[in-house]
């Protein structure tokens, strides 16, 4: 074996039984400036490779590449020799292989387990026989583009530039396989191990140097609803166009310019998966220049790549790990997630500073959500349902399902906790169909017992709406439970409604051919496109509970509440006030025309049962007025 510079070096494995032939190996990928004759040179290649008068061995220039063999003359020993290699992290880059190797195992044997164990190695097949069948060589050993034959005898000319084309093309993919690994193919910048590497000769730096570092987490705010609206290929061009505006908010910051030591470096953005980049902020002077440095990028105007298009506005949630002197870089990282996913929790746009007090909590929430995965299998999932009555006759006009989760040892968990993990990991569907057949199997048996519940309404998550299989699942529901689609309104939120235009036309369309109703949750307090908001076939519109709550001081609030009244009449809508928890507020609405209500001052959300019970009181009362109807509920 020779011992050429591994950096350097094409790594050829050679198999033949032959032992002359192996020697010619030799010869012609060894070094020429070997101490061997040139008489003797020729004559060797003469025996075994071509008659005499055939071009003698190729001259060796001052930059040809240098090759490392390997020698072996079984096929079971250059399958040893492969694994070998791939275990040590330096594999071959190709194989020279004889086929007939007697009395082991043939050439044909050995290339299916060499492949097997390196599928990216090259081939070469090496043969004096004629009736060796490449087709069939090619269906036991895929790919056939990498594998490659030479005739015995062959012509040292042949042997050599096959190890340079092929070793070379091998060093090229395993260069491509590298860059790949330490730069993200969508944004160029580094990846997550590339600038772990580079966090952890920072952190050695700054232990030197006695100063501190940050690093801040960048989670970009629900930037899949605007991948969905979007697009995925618009959406990737906004991420690009991200990844160099953090990039450049950096290299222009003056808070870091009069705080800072070197100028921001290559690898101190990358991106790490999805929407979430990592920032590395060295030589701080002082550690409020994180922070500072954390509000720059919690907004971001980015460019579309349509000149035409206007700028998107995107908001950033930004955990910052703060180390001060050793620290590990793997724990660094962690803390400053688990920082974001704090400030994540705070709203939109907000950064937060990594303490011990929110291990406790992240270990909470990842307990939380390894409960979640199995919840609905051990039921516990439940429905409570909340009336919605109509303000013209006092009568319950419909009944909101709101899903509830009670899990052992933790009790009731709140539905703003567990709702965005059940989105997150994408079981927020099949519980939310499990909702819908809930809904929809109790409200057939309260019509089957002639209770008047009206309709029921079903919330649906943006992960449902956005699901194609949506309109597919709601019809097969209703089939199986008999319900007729008039009973069952879904709603969405307002928000929802004006991410994707499109996608929400075609849904809500395909939804009011099912005959099913929807209706516009949260309405009041988004950005309301009005002659959108006419072209979609809609039903109803909720009006959010915090302009309810406000509506008695008859300002702004109550302003808008009538507008959105006096609208919805105009498209000829219904409209459903939300959080109605005083009589002040119930007549305020009343005098507005407002046709349905509902909220603690006539009923909370109950379980099935407690609904049920609620029902046949309001049976009971049909010979009372629509005032005392709703005074009695009121208590």
């Amino acid at each position: 074996m020779t011992t050429p510079s591994p950096a350097a070096a094409i790594r050829i494995l050679v198999v033949d039984d032959d032992t002359e032939v192996l020697a010619a190996y030799r010869r012609v990928l060894s070094p020429a400036t070997q101490a061997t004759t040139r008489s003797a040179l020729d004559e060797l290649r003469k025996r075994l490779f071509l008659t005499a008068g055939a071009a003698a061995l190729p001259s060796a220039r001052a930059d040809a590449p240098v090759f490392e063999t390997v020698y072996c003359s079984g096929a079971e020993a250059a399958v040893a020799e492969v694994g070998s290699a791939c275990a040590e992290d330096r594999p071959f880059a190709m194989v020279f292989l004889d086929m007939r190797m007697p009395p082991g195992p043939d050439g044909a044997w050995a290339a299916e387990r060499i492949r097997a164990i390196d599928p990216e190695v090259e081939i070469v097949v090496c043969t004096a026989f004629s009736d060796i069948d490449p087709v069939e060589i090619g269906a036991r050993v895929p790919p056939a583009d990498q594998l490659f034959y030479l005739q015995k005898p062959f012509h040292p000319h042949e042997v050599r530039q096959l190890a340079v084309a092929l070793g070379e093309r091998r060093s090229r993919a395993r260069r491509r396989i590298l860059e790949f690994e330490d730069f993200d193919a969508l944004t160029g910048l580094p990846t997550r191990s590339r600038f772990l590497r580079h966090l952890e000769q920072s952190i050695e730096e700054a232990v030197r140097t006695a100063h501190t570092l940050a690093v801040l987490y960048v989670d970009l705010d629900n930037f899949r609803r605007i991948n969905d609206a979007l697009g995925h290929v618009a959406g990737d061009a906004l991420l690009r166009r991200a990844s160099h505006l953090i990039r450049d908010t950096l290299r222009r910051d003056a808070t870091l310019g009069e705080n800072y030591g070197p100028p921001c470096s290559e690898d101190d953005v990358a991106r790490l998966n999805g929407d979430q980049f990592i920032v590395l902020l060295r030589h701080l002077r002082e550690s409020q220049v994180a922070g500072a440095v954390a509000q720059r990028l919690t907004h971001l105007s980015v460019a579309p790549a349509e000149a035409s298009a206007l700028p998107v506005s995107l908001t950033a949630s930004i955990g910052v790990a703060l180390a001060e002197g050793d620290a590990d870089a793997e724990a660094l990282l962690r803390q400053s997630s688990i920082a974001m996913y704090a400030a994540k929790r705070r709203g939109r746009g907000e950064v937060a500073f990594y303490n011990d007090t929110m291990s406790t909590g992240a270990q909470t929430r990842f307990g939380l959500e390894a409960r979640l995965q199995g919840a609905l299998e051990r039921g516990e999932f439940d429905l409570h349902y909340q009336p919605q009555f109509d303000l013209a006759t006092g009568r319950v006009a419909g009944m909101e399902a709101l899903l509830r989760w009670t899990a052992p040892g933790l009790g009731r968990v709140s539905p703003e906790e567990f709702i965005p993990l059940a989105e997150e990991t994408g079981l927020i569907l099949p519980i939310g169909e499990w909702a819908l057949r809930r809904a929809c199997q109790q409200l057939r048996a309260w019509h089957d017992d002639d209770l008047q519940a009206g309709r029921v309404a079903v919330n649906v998550s943006p992960v449902q709406f956005m699901n194609p299989a949506i309109c597919a699942t709601v019809a097969a529901v209703l089939r199986e439970v008999g319900l007729p689609p008039h009973l069952l309104e879904l709603e969405i939120t307002e928000s929802l409604v004006m991410k994707d235009f499109e996608h929400t036309k075609r849904v809500l369309t395909d939804l009011r051919a099912l005959g099913v109703s929807v209706a516009i949750d949260d309405f009041g307090v988004g950005y309301s496109n009005l002659r959108r908001l006419s072209e979609f076939p809609v039903s109803r519109l909720k009006i959010d509970r915090s302009l309810v709550q406000d509506i008695e001081s008859l300002g702004r609030s109550a302003t808008i509440v009538t507008a959105i009244v006096s609208m919805a009449r105009a498209l000829g809508l219904d409209v459903v006030a939300e959080g109605v928890e005083n009589f002040d507020q119930l007549l305020q609405l009343r005098d507005r025309n407002c046709n349905e209500v509902q909220g603690f001052l006539l009923s909370r959300a109950l379980p099935a049962m407690e609904a049920e019970a609620l029902l046949r009181r309001i049976a009971d009362s049909a010979a009372m007025s629509r005032t005392m109807r709703l005074r009695s509920l009121a208590g």
